[in-house]
């Protein structure tokens, strides 16, 4: 039996805004996108801040760290 992931409410938001501010995706971070491509009642708005965000990983906009925080 798989376990349940489960994105918690505000993660996408609270993603971004910690992204935005420090230019580094965490290992936390990570996981929350994760949760957040499984879950299928993400709205068009959600699912369009996790894009913009893989992009900006592509593009070398955002840094990705194995650190659990940016702290």
């Amino acid at each position: 039996m798989l376990p349940q992931i489960q994105l918690l409410p505000g993660a996408i938001s609270e993603i971004l805004a910690s992204v935005s501010e420090t230019g580094i995706l965490t290992l936390a971070d990570r996981y929350g996108l994760m949760a957040a491509a499984l879950d299928e009642s993400l709205d068009e708005e959600e699912r369009g801040c996790v894009n913009r965000l893989l992009r900006s990983v592509l593009k070398g906009r955002v840094t990705v760290v194995a650190d659990l925080s940016a702290a």
